[in-house]
C-alpha cells in the first residue's frame, strides 16, 4: 500500500502552491515490520477505522503447501536465500513477501505478507 505524501510544491505555471490542510493521522506512515528469524513474536496494531492488523515481528514456522498433491505442512525456517525486497534483508535474515527460505522440505517461496497479517506461508520450489 502506498502511503499518500501530497501533490507537489509547484503548480503547472511555477508558481509555488500552498497546503490547504496538513496530513491526517492516518496518513502517516509506519515503520516497516521487518520480520525476523527467531522464537515467534506477534504485535497487534490498531488501523483506521479502529481495525486491527497482527504483525509478525519475528518469526520460526512457515505453513508450506506441495503444489504436487496440494498438501501444507508447517515447518521451521532455517534461513533466508534471497530477497527481491532488498538484498540486505538476505544476510540480516528478514522475512518478506517473495523472499525465498530454506526449510527441511527443501526452498519455499513466501505468498503471505507477514508484516500485515502476522502469518507466514509459502509454495514448495521445484
Amino acid at each position: 500500500m502506498a502511503i499518500w505524501q501530497g501533490s507537489s510544491l509547484r503548480k503547472p505555471t511555477g508558481a509555488r502552491s500552498r497546503r490547504n490542510r496538513n496530513k491526517r493521522n492516518a496518513e502517516f506512515g509506519r515503520v516497516a515490520a521487518e520480520t525476523r528469524i527467531g522464537d515467534e513474536v506477534k504485535k497487534e496494531i490498531v488501523v483506521r477505522g479502529n481495525g486491527k492488523k497482527i504483525r509478525a515481528t519475528v518469526a520460526n514456522k512457515i505453513n508450506v503447501i506441495d503444489p504436487k498433491d496440494n498438501s501444507s505442512k508447517s515447518v521451521e525456517i532455517k534461513t533466508v536465500l534471497d530477497n527481491s525486497a532488498n538484498s540486505h534483508f538476505i544476510r540480516r535474515n528478514i522475512v518478506t513477501k517473495g523472499a525465498i527460505v530454506e526449510t527441511e522440505l527443501g526452498q519455499v517461496r513466501i505468498t503471505s505478507r507477514p508484516g500485515q497479517n502476522g502469518i507466514v506461508n509459502g509454495v514448495l520450489i521445484e
